[in-house]
């Protein structure tokens, strides 16, 4: 039985203020093995985002099957009104809490983050200055990695083949580099010419370079990469082809180029806690002051060329052929022969 006329039947959604959506998944089925310090992790990480986040920040939490504790936590920040959104689901696998953090919003900027990312100040302004500055950057991770640049990356080198604008520097930051390796449990991962040069891209006036490539775990997306998602499902709980399909493959479709901020702004943990997180933690300032947003966000690339950008990039990764290439952006012959 109804009685009356529902009040919200036909009216619009009142709009809101937010313009930059965090989506952060967080799968700790426990506190034991390889999960023994991932609690502490994950405060350090939302703690941290939460000081280093401007006003207009939107946060959703996905808890994927984690324990009581977790939840308990996740809760008592839902409540004090610290996160906006808190979604509650058994293990369905990392990328499908990312749909759900995803569906029912409509926000300008979408930043999909792991559970054990230490945010630094400024992350949002340096990823904001990419965006600004390079109208085509559809994907901008605050942590920089020089051997991220074949990743969905080809759309970039056919807009700048020949572009003086695309060349080999020095990187700002080698000890970064070494962290991440670090956190990764493999302390080999860069070689000594991956920490000493990036293949970046400079602006118009040269004053902004940004570098080739981003990674995945922690990254900032135009929101209309999303638009049209045609995947709703993945069968994977974490890795396999999910985020190829679901993150990568969306934006470098719709022509946007995959960048970082030069400097880096955010670091990742891992499973181990160790003194430095506490340290570094303990030099990061609460900001919340709004920053304005990139003018250039509804700027949607030609794709008309996109069939060509596949071709020329399967061509260009062949050893031999990618090794003039890193020359020609700038390396010499032994760099090359090494990156």
């Amino acid at each position: 039985m109804r009685i009356g006329f529902n009040p919200n039947k036909d009216r619009l959604q009142e709009p809101n203020d937010f313009y930059h959506q965090v989506i952060i998944p967080v799968h700790i089925p426990n506190q034991e093995g390889y999960f023994k310090d991932s609690f502490k992790i994950l405060q350090l990480c939302l703690e941290s985002l939460l000081k280093t986040s401007h006003s207009k920040t939107y946060i959703v939490l996905v808890n994927n099957g984690s324990c009581i504790e977790v939840i308990n936590y996740l809760d008592d920040l839902y409540q004090q009104g610290k996160i906006h959104e808190l979604i509650h689901t058994s293990p369905i696998g990392k990328l499908n809490a990312i749909l759900k953090g995803l569906a029912g919003h409509n926000f300008d900027l979408v930043t999909i983050s792991d559970a054990d990312v230490l945010f630094l100040n400024d992350w949002q302004k340096e990823t904001y200055t990419v965006f600004e500055n390079f109208k085509k950057a559809g994907v901008v991770s605050p942590v920089p990695s020089s051997k991220m640049l074949k990743q969905f990356t080809g759309n970039i080198y056919l807009d700048n083949f020949f572009s003086k604008r695309l060349k080999f520097t020095k990187a700002k930051d080698k000890n970064s580099l070494q962290m991440f390796a670090s956190s990764i449990g493999n302390i080999g991962f860069y070689k000594d010419i991956h920490l000493n040069k990036n293949l970046t891209i400079s602006n118009s006036d040269d004053s902004i370079c940004a570098v080739i490539g981003a990674g995945h775990f922690i990254a900032t997306y135009k929101g209309n990469c999303f638009d049209g998602i045609k995947n709703r499902f993945s069968y994977y709980s974490l890795g396999g082809d999910s985020e190829k399909i679901l993150l990568d493959k969306p934006a470098e479709d719709k022509g946007y180029w995959r960048l970082s901020t030069a400097g880096n702004y955010a670091y990742h943990m891992g499973n181990v806690l160790e003194d430095w997180m506490f340290e570094t933690f303990s030099t990061i300032k609460e900001n919340k002051t709004e920053i304005n947003i990139p003018s250039n966000l509804t700027n949607k690339p030609n794709t008309y060329f996109r069939p060509f950008a596949v071709f020329l990039f399967r061509i260009m990764s062949q050893r031999a052929i990618w090794k003039l290439f890193l020359r020609y952006k700038g390396l010499t012959k032994e760099e090359a022969k090494e990156y």
